[in-house]
């Protein structure tokens, strides 16, 4: 008895484990075939030299291994410039624009969620609408608002401030700063930042910071995406129970110790989640760079993705394209999952 106990447990347990594969099996049968093997095929194309003409599997195209991976790092010539140009311009606009938007969309989250707030239906409908309008006309609008005789300018002008021409100057804000306290010369700087620098980059470069044209894109991406993220803080907010705040000010603490103690520990899933989504999609911008800037002035606004995108399908070269885009991808990982070290629960 016991023996048929136990193959009627086992058939049982296979045939629900059949059962889930069955329900599954669609989902992986997609996911393979509109993921996986178009990442694997990729793959493949940053190993060669794909002209884009026919097939990249064909055995005329030639094989190239891991060339166009090294061209990026080690060898010296445009490639590695214009790549070292674009992790540096987007190094500086993830560096601004992640811890930006999140304490942004914190702030706002607290506001709409504060009880005594009247009119919280359209103050959150204000906060989260510029998140939902196309980023393409929303950029369109900053072009004009930020043109030279456009709406910002005009504002400066009227307390004395002649703005600068937006999205023509290559300007670092660092060299600007540095220049406005007197400690170093545009015109001449110091000898010791020419030298070359890491991967052909000279330090004078590396230590620019975003160009007077990025900033323009940074606060257009701050505006846009804080609304998003407000409404996860928010949700998060009205899951942190009442009485926890209401016990911590019996205690005697103040606002600012229940928002420390309390809130924000509560709020650390959702923190870690608002950076991971903020990291990964500040290194994929595309859309504001190809309809604001196209990586001009002066390869100030290039990053990754778009000269991936630049190297591929305006250059014909699919093989440095796709290593690129590859490069990236390593980079969003290392960062997502240091990221992840640093938050997680530590015991005590």
């Amino acid at each position: 008895m016991a023996v048929a106990a136990r193959r009627r447990g086992f058939s049982t347990a296979a045939r629900e484990n059949l059962a889930g594969w069955l329900f599954v099996a669609p989902v992986v049968i997609i996911l393979c075939l509109f993921m996986l093997l178009p990442i694997l095929m990729a793959m493949w194309v940053s190993l060669t030299d794909w002209n884009g003409q026919g097939s990249p599997f064909k055995s005329s195209v030639p094989f190239v291994g891991t060339e166009n991976y090294s061209r990026l790092f080690t060898e010296d010539g445009l490639t590695r410039q214009d790549f070292m140009t674009s992790l540096r311009n987007n190094f500086y606009y993830v560096v601004i624009v992640v811890p930006c938007q999140t304490v942004l969309a914190l702030g706002l989250a607290l506001i709409v969620n504060n009880r005594l707030l009247r009119g919280k239906s359209f103050f959150r409908a204000a906060f989260f609408f510029p998140s939902v309008t196309s980023s393409v006309a929303i950029s369109v609008v900053f072009l004009f608002v930020f043109a030279n005789s456009g709406a910002v300018n005009s504002l400066l002008s009227v307390v004395g401030i002649d703005g600068p021409q937006w999205f023509s100057d290559s300007r670092g804000l660092l060299h600007l700063l540095l220049s406005g306290v007197g400690l170093v010369d545009l015109d001449a700087p110091p000898a010791a930042l020419l030298e070359t620098g890491p991967f052909g980059l000279a330090w004078w470069d590396w230590l620019s910071g975003p160009s007077v044209a990025m900033s323009t894109i940074i606060m257009l991406v701050i505006w846009t995406t804080s609304g998003t993220f407000m409404l996860m803080f928010l949700a998060a907010l009205q899951d942190i129970p009442v009485t926890l705040e209401e016990a911590a000010k019996l205690d005697g603490a103040g606002k600012k110790g229940v928002f420390r103690y309390v809130t924000l520990p509560m709020l650390k899933p959702t923190l870690f989640l608002v950076l991971t989504l903020g990291l990964i999609s500040t290194w994929q911008i595309f859309d504001q760079i190809y309809v604001m800037s196209q990586g001009n002035p002066a390869k100030t606004t290039l990053t990754p993705a778009f000269l991936s995108y630049q190297t591929a399908f305006r250059s014909f070269e699919y093989g440095s394209g796709t290593a690129i885009s590859f490069v990236l991808f390593a980079i969003i990982v290392v960062l997502t999952l240091i990221q992840r070290w640093i938050m997680r629960d530590r015991k005590v």
